[in-house]
């Protein structure tokens, strides 16, 4: 393997439908059930909370790769402003999101597709032998995609996204036929109301709906123009996936016959919708709709599991640049300017996460690690910070505007996301990071950069321990100590607290290693 160089073969159509085919996956299917039995009619301000608080995110990280495009970019600025530790940290929760999605599609992929092939079930759900097989070829499909060249992969995923952009297009338009404005009064299951609005951001999946954005910043390296193309991709994948998400929402609403919806509620619909358009399309007598809904559910999630396996193999990369990995895993292939080392890497781990529940060290994180994309995002307001107070003179194709304004509200938002998943999340992840810091500041001790990585992560760590405890005491499956709206007035001045420390204690020379 030659130790070459990342190939510049995205375009800007490349990059908006990364973030496009990342986003409209298998969520699509079941956000608009699950978020209407929190929020009922009005979940479409939690459609639209979501895509600005993700669009604050967003044009963080554009300034951010604009200015430094790096494959695995999330993990690389940290690194680049706040040193080994924070860096390490940062890499370990998207290791976890990354690997762990692409199994988790290719198993979406093998539940969907027994309506045709029961073979590949078991009747508790888990997959027999030949189910298993099948889920380790989708994933070695997707490997060979992404092996031979970016460029490939990026024509494969064109033709994907272009149909898994169809097939909702369709649903929308033929359910909008039988829309009923009266389903939009029916309330939801108490509480309702803003906490079944913020419940439903993280509840039902929507905020991380719209997380797929970070494809292009991911792939930077290998885009044309990144420092034009990459924010302008990001923005329009939002764009496109709020308008599609929230058409869809209404569509879904709008549509379930008023008998089903007075008998069962729009919280009980769960219990008669395993898969909830082709149900409803069912109810409606549409035959033809069930079926193509189906053809869609086995292809979406394939597509948005080769991305995350692509996108896996970039985060091990940089891991590898930042030196937490071992070398082989940060070199590039020469002819084909794929990391084929954090390749392989992407695919063992990947595999790993398929593997029946009974066998899985990691079985029981299934559910969290998922979410666990969302901490990749918190450091990135602080990292801008660093940059601009230490880094005064780079060039910023793209810049935030109003940035001492923007920047904090976006840290806020992403702390407010991390309360509003939950205890029973937060107490399986929140400690997994906590772990992690402690034991690379342990075991780094001889490193010539120590005392500099420990003086610039100690926010990052108090951090993570405020929340474990307000998440614990919270009125977000925790203990109901605080009520609203004060426990998010202390989450939101714990944030500040954290935001403006940590960007007071970063590296105060930021060395950016060109590549």
């Amino acid at each position: 393997m030659a130790k070459g160089e990342l190939k510049k073969r995205l375009s800007l159509v490349d990059l908006s439908l990364l973030g496009i085919g990342s986003m409209i996956g298998s969520g699509w299917l079941y956000a608009a059930l699950n978020s209407s039995g929190y929020a009922g009619g009005n979940t479409g301000w939690a459609w639209t909370l979501g895509a600005v608080i993700v669009l604050l995110i967003g044009l963080v990280s554009a300034e951010l790769s604009a200015a430094i495009p790096r494959a695995g970019g999330f993990v690389r600025y940290p690194n680049y402003s706040h040193g080994n530790v924070v860096g390490f940290v940062i890499g370990v929760s998207s290791l976890l999101a990354y690997t762990s999605t692409a199994g988790v599609e290719v198993e979406a992929v093998r539940q969907y597709a027994l309506y045709w092939w029961p073979a590949l079930g078991q009747s508790d759900g888990n997959p027999t032998t030949l189910g298993f097989a099948v889920q380790i070829g989708l994933l070695v499909i997707f490997f060979l995609l992404n092996y031979w060249s970016v460029s490939v992969f990026g024509r494969v995923n064109t033709l994907i996204t272009t149909f898994k952009f169809i097939v909702p297009s369709i649903t929308i338009v033929t359910l909008l036929l039988y829309f009923n404005s009266a389903n939009l009064q029916v309330p939801p299951a108490p509480p309702g109301g803003a906490h079944g609005v913020f419940t439903s951001l993280t509840g039902a999946g929507i905020v991380f709906a719209y997380l797929g954005f970070r494809q292009a910043v991911d792939f930077a390296s290998e885009a044309k123009n990144p420092q034009r193309n990459v924010p302008i991709a990001i923005c329009i994948a939002i764009a496109v996936s709020f308008i599609i998400y929230l058409a869809l929402q209404y569509a879904f609403m709008g549509a379930v016959p008023s008998d089903v919806l007075s008998t069962h509620g729009w919280a009980g619909l769960k219990a008669i919708f395993q898969s909830p358009y082709a149900d409803l399309a069912r109810s409606l007598g549409l035959m033809w709709l069930i079926n193509l809904i189906l053809v869609d559910a086995v292809i979406s999630p394939a597509g948005t599991g080769n991305i995350y396996l692509a996108s896996a193999a970039r985060v091990l990369f940089a891991l590898a640049r930042n030196g937490h990995l071992w070398k082989s895993a940060g070199e590039v292939d020469e002819k084909s300017g794929v990391p084929r080392g954090a390749l392989w890497l992407a695919l063992i781990l990947s595999i790993a996460w398929t593997l029946p529940s009974e066998f899985q060290v990691w079985g029981g994180l299934i559910g969290a690690v998922t979410s666990a994309t969302v901490f990749t995002y918190m450091p990135g307001p602080v990292t801008l910070a660093a940059f601009r107070t230490h880094l005064p003179d780079l060039q910023r194709p793209f810049r935030l505007p109003m940035a001492a304004v923007l920047s904090p509200l976006s840290f806020v938002a992403s702390t407010l996301l991390i309360y509003w998943s939950g205890w029973s999340v937060n107490e399986i992840l929140i400690p997994i990071f906590i772990v992690a810091w402690v034991g690379y500041a342990l075991l780094s001790r001889k490193s010539p950069t120590y005392k500099q990585d420990i003086a610039c992560s100690w926010w990052l760590l108090a951090y993570y321990i405020a929340m474990l405890i307000l998440s614990k005491i919270g009125t977000f499956d925790g203990l109901n100590l605080l009520n609203t709206p004060l426990d998010m007035i202390i989450v939101t001045l714990v944030a500040l607290i954290c935001y403006y420390w940590g960007a007071k204690t970063s590296i105060p020379k930021p060395i950016i290693v060109e590549e």
